[in-house]
């Protein structure tokens, strides 16, 4: 479940905002995982995007990864599994872990947050039923090359491309 606290909180000066402009601003340094989850019971293989509510802290609207603050004394790892078990009712025998990709930096200066995205790409393992939570107004099964034309929640297609071309697990 998402909070408006995260992990690793706490001030971070940054002397910019992502676009390399604005006034010196103190941004909460907060860890986030985005978990990507591909179907490949199907060709071409698909990973699910769902629309965040409007219940959600931020980007309502916005089509993301299944995603979430790291929780205090939990690796992002152990957060990304239990995001994928509360917004989509898989459990951890229902998935398999692929990559693991490098973090992502994205600066919010308007939340007032510097975000490290923790990317990762599971395999869902047949049989499966999605049973979204509150978090996602829509869950929809795409193929990757069609992530462009969603409107996403800043830099998932970057996310995607460092969980796709991560660490095997």
């Amino acid at each position: 479940m998402m909070n408006q606290q995260g992990s690793g909180t706490g001030p971070l000066s940054k002397g910019s905002s992502s676009r390399g402009t604005g006034p010196l601003s103190v941004l909460r340094k907060t860890h986030v995982v985005t978990c990507f989850l591909m179907r490949t019971d199907e060709r071409p293989a698909r990973i699910l995007l769902a629309r965040r509510s409007q219940r959600v802290g931020s980007y309502n609207g916005a089509w993301a990864g299944i995603s979430g603050f790291v929780e205090e004394g939990m690796t992002p790892l152990e957060q990304a599994y239990t995001e994928i078990q509360e917004e989509t009712g898989l459990n951890r025998d229902q998935l398999r872990l692929l990559k693991t990709g490098a973090v992502v930096q994205h600066v919010d200066e308007a939340l007032g947050r510097h975000f490290f995205i923790h990317p990762f790409l599971f395999e869902v393992v047949p049989p499966f039923t999605i049973q979204p939570d509150w978090e996602a107004t829509e869950m929809r099964w795409i193929v990757p090359d069609e992530l462009t034309r969603f409107e996403t929640v800043p830099k998932l297609p970057e996310v995607y491309q460092s969980a796709l071309h991560g660490e095997p697990a």
